[in-house]
């Protein structure tokens, strides 16, 4: 069982007003409005301890949520043929949502299965034009792209602005796949990076979130019981570059390499990292503009703490 420090996992390459609202946990959620005021909500239906995805529109109005497994419409119901995607619920970042390119009404919904299982990488089209503007989801329904996975997805605009980079990592293997998203659909054929660790062994290392910064130079990846990297992101190209170890991990005292974030101005970065035996949290920063990175490490919290799980906008 995963016990986890949560880290919010966001969507940068989003307007500020399409993650106004975050649905996530046990039936849990907030709402920031314009201002940056914070609300709780209680009105959501998701049950999950760890990824699920929300997007609203760029007033700050709820589109939908998701799992990875059903995906619930603004007035928070089961929206049509939004059933059995082949996410999971505990997988580490089990869906994102993301807009198809020059297009208002549709969207993808990308899901992970959990511990690089059959399902796979996989994606369903959302038409929110459909149900009187409640949304359903098309007959493009759980599209296989590639099997095995990771649990972990990371999404950027491209440099142009307009199109999106879509990452995800393979399994028993040090590939990142980067797939563009355009007007035209999803690339077939993705930019592999080979860099970095092989993600493999234990299916327990395909725990961990991947995450790009919010100016798109760089990817940071926890690979749960092995490490956590760093490396260099092209939005031009989508290569993935120059691979930094930031923190290695032993099962004791840490267990294993969770959540990532950035800092929104791209200078810091925080890891989570979980000790089993007995049962402790820390959360890490790194100064992404010091001379020596991995020496940089400041402890900024730990101890024992409730269990998270975690989520994406």
């Amino acid at each position: 069982m995963k016990r986890i420090l949560l880290l919010l996992f966001s969507l940068n390459c989003l307007a500020q007003q399409q993650a106004a609202n975050w649905y996530f946990g046990n039936k849990a959620g907030i709402k920031f409005d314009a201002a940056g005021n914070v609300t709780a909500v209680t009105n959501g239906q998701l049950l999950t301890n760890e990824g699920c995805a929300t997007l609203s529109d760029t007033n700050g109005n709820l589109l939908m949520y998701t799992d990875g497994v059903t995906v619930y419409n603004k007035i928070h119901q089961v929206m049509l043929n939004g059933t059995g995607l082949m996410g999971d619920s505990s997988t580490t970042q089990s869906a994102t949502i993301v807009p198809k390119p020059g297009r208002t009404n549709l969207f993808y919904v990308f899901t992970l299965d959990l511990l690089a299982g059959v399902n796979g990488f996989r994606y369903s089209v959302v038409d929110m034009a459909a149900v009187g503007g409640l949304g359903a989801v098309t007959t493009d329904k759980n599209m296989l792209i590639y099997t095995p996975s990771s649990e972990k997805i990371a999404v950027v605009k491209h440099a142009n602005g307009i199109d999106y980079w879509v990452v995800t990592h393979g399994w028993n293997n040090k590939a990142f796949n980067s797939y563009l998203l355009t007007s035209a659909g999803l690339s077939n054929t993705p930019v592999i990076s080979n860099i970095g660790v092989i993600v493999g062994g234990s299916d327990e290392n395909t725990w961990g979130q991947m995450k790009i910064s919010s100016n798109g130079q760089k990817l940071a990846i926890c690979n749960s019981r092995i490490n956590t990297e760093l490396f260099d992101f092209s939005t031009t190209t989508g290569i993935i570059s120059n691979s930094l170890v930031l923190h290695t991990v032993t099962v004791s005292p840490q267990g294993y390499d969770y959540g990532v974030e950035f800092s929104p101005d791209g200078s810091k970065l925080y890891i989570s990292s979980n000790n089993e035996d007995p049962f402790l949290n820390y959360l890490y920063q790194f100064d992404l503009n010091a001379t020596n990175i991995p020496l940089s490490i400041q402890t900024i919290m730990s101890g024992v703490y409730p269990v998270f799980g975690s989520f994406a906008l």
